[in-house]
């Protein structure tokens, strides 16, 4: 339980994919996707979690995370119960300097999207950002998982 500061980016190209030294595939639905607390089940790979966040910062930087592991059967389970489009994808984890970058590959409805995020110590943390690093998108709701979960990619264009 805590304060999660992270930052979110566009990515420019899949150049991250030779790069990356973990990946990981996630399922995911919102049992409350209000933007002034999200309630989330998660599956990644055979380990799941409930998590609720809160309204981010001005900045859109930060917001109170908890998190909590429960048995995946009971994902399962909760993953009916949610609110409809599920979100999937490939998670990458890229190590860049001290900081280790998230990349979202989403499939489905989100295909063609791909999201990176790097959790910092700190809102004014300086970090390397790699060449596939494209434009920022903090605090735009537009991006936030639980946004796209109602309005799908795939009906952006």
């Amino acid at each position: 339980m805590g304060i999660e500061i992270e930052r979110k980016f566009l990515v420019k190209n899949t150049a991250f994919r030779t790069e990356s030294n973990e990946k990981k595939h996630l399922k995911q639905g919102y049992l409350n996707a209000d933007k002034k607390r999200t309630v989330r089940i998660r599956i990644v790979d055979e380990i799941a979690f409930i998590t609720v966040k809160g309204e981010s910062n001005s900045t859109g930087i930060s917001r109170f995370e908890w998190e909590k592991e429960i048995k995946k059967r009971e994902a399962e389970e909760l993953l009916l119960l949610c609110e409809p489009c599920l979100i999937e994808k490939t998670r990458y984890l890229i190590d860049v300097g001290r900081h280790t970058f998230e990349v979202d590959e989403f499939l489905g409805d989100n295909e063609g999207l791909i999201l990176a995020e790097v959790e910092l110590r700190s809102e004014a943390e300086d970090f390397i950002r790699p060449n596939w690093l494209g434009l920022e998108v903090t605090g735009d709701p537009k991006y936030y998982n639980s946004s796209i979960s109602k309005n799908p990619y795939k009906k952006w264009k």
